[in-house]
């Protein structure tokens, strides 16, 4: 009798033991970070898998916008691809990021950068996905603050991180790069910020929707609802002329 307790209790043990190691590896599972993948599309894959982009337990999103740890190299996924399933095929053609210093603010959605690493050293950017008014050509409502607004968000010498979006076009008529901004500091939008503090509307151009689209109208529905920038200063028009 002994002996078969003995045996009993040594078989509890090994239980015991192996369900913490599983537990250990569980936790260790649960907890990732971009380090812990080769490329952007792997990490795009593990997010969707656990419930990305509308959850993120692992805080592989940083700036909010459905795609996970952007900053790794391709192959890419963007945030609308993989389904619910974890699957997916590499996005051709893929998003280019590209590291920059501010120079000038232009107005509330233009900037000029100097670039590093990149095909040209400067670049205008205009901001996708957003509309300031106009500060050029027929002074409107807000332009002059909307203008202080991108001051005070990223004044001469901000590091920032542009990105462009492979549904819209690289360049526009003018010349310009069309990209999202956010600061290299904290990661933060800045065309969001600027339709958070209501100095700027969303915009879509040509009806093709941009895929950080619909953080940014959530953004615009908190605005208007708090009455904020152009909403309060113009009544919401963001085109009115001075």
């Amino acid at each position: 009798m002994r002996f078969l307790l003995g045996l009993f209790g040594v078989a509890l043990l090994v239980i015991g033991v192996s369900l913490t190691e599983t537990g250990s590896e569980s936790a260790r599972a649960a907890d990732r970070d971009c380090s812990d993948f080769s490329n952007q599309a792997a990490a795009q894959s593990y997010f969707i898998s656990k419930g990305g982009p509308s959850s993120d337990p692992d805080r592989l999103d940083a700036d909010g916008d459905g795609v996970a740890c952007e900053d790794l190299p391709c192959p890419c996924m963007t945030g609308g691809e993989g389904g619910g399933g974890g699957g997916g095929k590499p996005n051709k053609p893929r998003a280019q990021r590209i590291r920059a210093k501010v120079t000038d603010v232009t107005d509330g959605d233009t900037l000029k950068v100097r670039a590093f690493g990149a095909k040209r050293d400067r670049y205008d950017v205009r901001l996708i996905g957003i509309d300031t008014p106009e500060k050029f050509g027929g002074l409107e409502c807000g332009a002059r603050k909307a203008s202080a607004s991108m001051q005070n968000l990223a004044p001469g010498g901000t590091r920032v991180k542009l990105t462009t979006d492979p549904s819209q076009d690289t360049f526009d008529r003018y010349g310009r790069l069309l990209a999202y901004v956010n600061r290299r500091r904290d990661g933060r939008d800045l065309g969001r910020a600027q339709i958070a503090s209501g100095w700027a509307k969303v915009y879509v151009y040509g009806g093709n929707p941009f895929q950080r689209v619909r953080s940014f109208r959530h953004a615009a529905r908190a605005a208007r609802n708090a009455d904020r920038g152009v909403w309060d200063l113009c009544g919401g028009d963001f085109h009115e002329p001075i």
